[in-house]
């Protein structure tokens, strides 16, 4: 197995001249994170990432974590001592306010550590995600002695949080969820049901776990207008914040997965534990919306990641793997990267990273916009593209992820599919993440059902019309772009038609839209993904490094004339409704209508 190198030079790179990060650290709250200090930041994070946590992705997915006999959690050997080791270095707290005891950076520049510590080591890089996923409830809906009582130590890392959504019977459905919470006399709440799927809802690595939990309250409407979100700990708090009592949660099992093995997976059973309100009651759903959004962004940089990590292995080995003659060769034989398909793969990856690099980064720079620019239209309009990015990124991101690391399976060929050369485990971890935080179908769904309709479409007509702008640019650059922007072209003209009839088609019969909605997130992902790749290559031409220029047309060329294609061809899939979907029922899907229409014949 390969050792991991972080993109530190590319993800410079992208901050510096594609998503415009020099205009971000000027807002107001960042002018302390400008891009020197950040692109230091990263090459010492980048550094930890590779010495400390990088070292234990294998051993933790061979030995993973362990429920003992009294009910706690064991992670794999070496794991809790680098986890103090983040916490003392403070990568965690780098994007958290500093009222918090946070680094108060933007949340481009966190995103960015975030792909580097998963490249590093998915697992380990679950805790703190799920983490900052509750701290952003608190910040947005949490009282004052609630953020001023778990915050400090959450920022820091010294506690952990989860996020608890998820029931045996309300897995998408989470109105559907049936735990309860009964308040008590002191304004406290008791509750009591049972969660699955908790992402290190029990481990070593902390002194105390945050629990963020969805609950029903007695006489609530039915649904999602029902839930209430609660803070449950691990320990109750004592009024000096010392940690005291054990509350009544208890970790039941551990989930036996695919991938991840070193991220304990609990299921948690509730039993009157001691809860406090966030918020107001059956507003539960607007604090998990939070919670998932801030998520699903870092979950889409997941595929990027693991995309990454298995990339420079794959790579690595085409270098290394001695096999066959390639044409023209005058050795008896040839390393697998002089032939043309294995170039085409590595040529795939290499490219698709970069897309999705640029392509995530944008998003959370616009998440910094719309918390932070003082003018209130642009904070408006950001908010609105991140509506619109944050689907793609998760769905587009994660897909290619599973794509992309199957490539570099594919590469390794035979080897590949052995445990020990240690690409398949990014091919087991990376699957789970089209799936979490809102399957990709969700996210489709959502593009259509609820981004699509903001302001009549007039929201994401004016961010097509954005990136169409980019032609002009491509026709000044020279005759070296023409390409691209002939293909470009012909490509945002198949995205225009095919939004143009979701539009027109999502009110009066949705459940058209919503049968094209996962290919027509597809187109969006493709030419969203050709757009950056564009912006990267004109703004390369413009700098007076001519080896950097060359490297960003060559991935903007490759990607436009022999992946963006793909766009065009999904457009009859988009657009083809949903009767055929519905024709047949599920005993002539199973082929039994047949048979028995034979035997009856």
């Amino acid at each position: 197995m390969s050792q991991y190198q972080p993109p530190i030079a590319d993800i410079a790179f992208a901050l510096e001249h594609v998503v415009g990060y020099p205009d971000i650290a000027q807002l107001p709250g960042y002018e302390h994170a400008d891009l020197d200090t950040a692109v230091e930041l990263l090459e010492q994070c980048g550094e930890f990432m590779a010495q400390v946590v990088a070292p234990l992705n294998r051993q933790g997915d061979l030995q993973g974590s362990t429920l003992q006999a009294d009910g706690t959690v064991v992670t794999p050997d070496g794991f809790k001592e680098a986890y103090q080791q983040y916490v003392d270095a403070g990568w965690g707290s780098v994007p958290l306010p500093e009222e918090y005891g946070g680094g108060g950076f933007p949340r481009t520049i966190g995103l960015a550590i975030q792909e580097i510590f998963t490249s590093a080591n998915m697992a380990f890089s679950l805790c703190p995600l799920l983490t900052q996923g509750a701290i952003d409830a608190l910040l947005h809906y949490g009282d004052e002695d609630l953020k001023n009582r778990y915050l400090p130590k959450m920022v820091s890392g010294e506690w952990t949080g989860t996020m608890n959504l998820t029931e045996p019977q309300a897995g998408s459905d989470v109105g559907a969820l049936t735990t309860r919470a009964v308040k008590n006399d002191d304004g406290s709440y008791a509750i009591t049901g049972q969660k699955i799927f908790i992402t290190y809802g029990d481990h070593d690595m902390a002194e105390q776990i945050v629990h963020l939990v969805l609950a029903r309250t007695p006489g609530a409407p039915e649904g999602t207008r029902g839930i209430s979100c609660f803070i449950v700990p691990k320990y109750l708090v004592n009024d000096d914040e010392s940690l005291g009592e054990r509350n009544t949660v208890e970790t039941v099992s551990l989930e036996h997965k695919m991938g991840i093995h070193a991220s304990p997976t609990c299921v948690l059973s509730y039993e009157n534990a001691t809860g406090y309100l966030i918020g107001e009651e059956n507003k539960g759903m607007r604090i998990m919306f939070v919670m998932m959004n801030a998520a699903r962004l870092g979950v889409g940089a997941q595929g990027l990641a693991l995309a990454e990590r298995a990339y420079q292995q794959s790579l690595e080995y085409a270098q290394q793997r001695q096999q066959g003659r390639a044409i023209g060769a005058t050795s008896p034989s040839s390393a697998i990267i002089e032939f043309p398909d294995v170039r085409r793969m590595l040529l795939t990856q290499r490219a698709s990273i970069a897309a999705l690099r640029y392509l995530m980064l944008l998003d959370a720079s616009y998440v910094d916009k719309s918390s932070n620019d003082p003018d209130p239209a642009v904070r408006v309009r950001a908010d609105e593209i991140v509506g619109i990015l944050t689907p793609i990124c998760k769905s587009f991101g994660t897909d290619m992820g599973n794509e992309l690391s199957s490539l570099a399976l594919q590469i390794h060929g035979g080897m590949g599919f052995i445990e020990e050369t240690g690409v398949a485990q990014h091919v087991r971890d990376i699957r789970i993440a089209a799936i979490y935080e809102g399957t990709n179908g969700i996210q489709a769904a959502d593009l259509v059902g609820r981004k699509l309709g903001i302001r009549g479409g007039a929201s994401i007509l004016e961010f097509l019309a954005t990136m169409r702008e980019v032609e002009t640019d491509l026709a000044a650059a020279g005759a070296d772009f023409d390409g691209i922007r002939e293909e470009l072209e012909r490509q945002f003209t198949a995205l225009e038609t095919a939004t143009q009839w979701m539009l027109r088609t999502g009110q009066g019969d949705p459940n058209a839209a919503l049968a094209g909605s996962t290919p027509y997130l597809r187109m969006w992902g493709l030419c969203t993904s050709a757009w950056m790749l564009a912006r990267a290559a004109v703004a390369a031409a413009k700098t007076d490094n001519a080896e950097l220029a060359n490297n960003q047309l060559v991935l903007a060329r490759f990607y436009a004339q022999q992946i963006l294609p793909q766009c065009a061809s999904l457009l009859g899939a988009a657009t083809a409704g949903a009767e055929d979907l519905f024709a047949l029922d599920a005993q002539q899907l199973s082929g039994n209508a047949s048979k028995s229409s034979k035997v009856s014949s």
